[in-house]
């Protein structure tokens, strides 16, 4: 037991650099931006279609990754997944013209999906009770794989060119795939469960489409579903518009955006183990702990967001230290979210799951940016911020209550199905034994 309980932290060490390094590949393009255009001498529309053509990419493989996820080993479709980035990334290194560029850049949004089958084999390595923190952590390596991407794209980009950053980035997926592959054990779909943990053999529970069609008669889950709509909102609104609203409308020099950001950024990647652990805590003593704890951070969130944009703008101080303290509690339900829907869903459809709602999100994070920018165009970006965050998470606070209410109900299912299986594989353990 001790040999596992030390063997899954050197999992979860893999899957960490994994999604690191995978995350700062998908977003350094961003401080790269001006020198990829200038070379192919295209338009802001043409690079915009650039990104927008992997999320559209992303978004029709998230079903397909799921259903594969849920049918074969997790382990070796991640490697597969790793070698995918590694591959298309070098291959928009080499592209040599904007219609190349654009067909390989897209092609990137193969494995941009690939992250259900990563957080469902997770949940066989730990237990309910712990995934909070589990799912947390991973989570850093979205705003750290944001300041890693700006980094190497501002400095090394210079020494290397932009081409040799994503050679760089590639080869490292490429490394990572062959670790992986070898490196990272399957694990029984079910082991983390308090019910299956300790038996000596787990049976076989397999993917079905009745399984995976029965996910949308879980109240609970369609709740969770619509809330993730909404959720990306506020997410992506900031991510691509907050650096060209503190610089036309708060006026600030490129240093003062850049040290605004990096403080930001840090306490929001603090705000995701912080909120997951807080949500393992309450869940112990309640089974809507994580809904409670989302609540809570989607409506700080808002209030606070709405007190910082009002900040007067010659005061840089005030704004910086509520623009922090609303980035702690931003993130509070991403780990708690997706604990919950682990808690509700049987382990051979999480990836299916987890999947549906990732490419349902991928609709508002679609949306997000071009309805900023529409309502900017009519007044300000800090009204579009006010308008569009406001509303999307008061959605999202409406939708936990109700989903709180829902939720044990659904939890309690799975525990008795748990059990049962549980019940069923001693049984047949006990019979091969006689």
């Amino acid at each position: 037991m001790k040999k596992t309980s030390k063997y899954r932290w050197f999992v979860i060490a893999v899957l960490f650099i994994f999604m690191l390094l995978h995350q700062t590949d998908k977003l350094l393009i961003g401080p790269m931006t001006s020198k990829i255009m200038e070379e192919f001498g295209i338009s802001m529309t043409q690079m915009g279609a650039v990104s927008t053509g992997a999320l559209i990419v992303g978004a029709i493989f998230y079903p397909l990754w799921g259903v594969l996820y849920d049918r074969y080993a997790r382990a070796k479709l991640l490697a597969i997944a790793s070698f995918i980035w590694g591959a298309t990334t070098m291959l928009n290194a080499r592209a040599r013209s904007y219609t190349a560029f654009l067909v390989t850049r897209s092609s990137t949004g193969i494995d941009d999906s690939s992250y259900p089958g990563l957080y469902s084999l997770v949940s066989d390595y730990f237990g309910p009770q712990v995934r909070g923190k589990i799912y947390g952590l991973l989570q850093l390596t979205a705003p750290l794989g944001y300041m890693l991407g700006m980094v190497l794209g501002l400095f090394l980009s210079g020494a290397l060119g932009w081409r040799g950053v994503f050679y760089l980035t590639g080869s490292l997926g490429i490394f990572l795939s062959v670790v992986i592959f070898f490196g990272v054990k399957e694990m029984p779909r079910g082991k983390g469960e308090p019910e299956l943990a300790d038996l000596e053999q787990i049976g076989q529970f397999n993917f079905n489409w009745k399984t995976a069609l029965d996910l949308f008669k879980k109240p609970s889950l369609i709740l969770l579903f619509a809330q993730g709509f909404f959720g990306v909102f506020p997410w992506n609104a900031i991510t691509y518009w907050f650096f060209t609203y503190l610089e036309k409308e708060r006026n600030y020099s490129s240093e003062a955006v850049f040290s605004t950001m990096i403080v930001a950024v840090l306490v929001l990647a603090a705000g995701y183990p912080i909120g997951g652990a807080i949500g393992d805590y309450l869940f112990k003593r309640t089974l809507r702990g994580r809904l409670i704890v989302s609540t809570v951070g989607v409506i700080m969130g808002a209030i606070l967001l709405a007190i910082t944009l009002n900040i007067p703008v010659e005061n840089q101080s005030l704004f910086m230290i509520l623009l922090s303290l609303t980035a702690l509690f931003i993130p509070f339900a991403a780990a708690n979210v997706l604990a919950t829907i682990f808690d509700i869903t049987l382990p051979e459809v999480r990836s299916t799951a987890q999947a549906v709602g990732s490419f349902i999100e991928s609709a508002g994070s679609a949306l997000s940016p071009l309805l900023v920018g529409m309502i900017a165009d009519q007044s300000s970006l800090k009204s579009a911020f006010l308008i569009i965050c406001l509303t999307t998470w008061g959605m999202c606070a409406f939708l936990f209550v109700f989903t709180s209410y829902l939720a044990p109900r659904d939890m309690l299912v799975l525990r008795q199905q748990m059990k049962l299986r549980a019940q069923q594989t001693q049984q047949a353990f006990d019979n091969e034994v006689r």
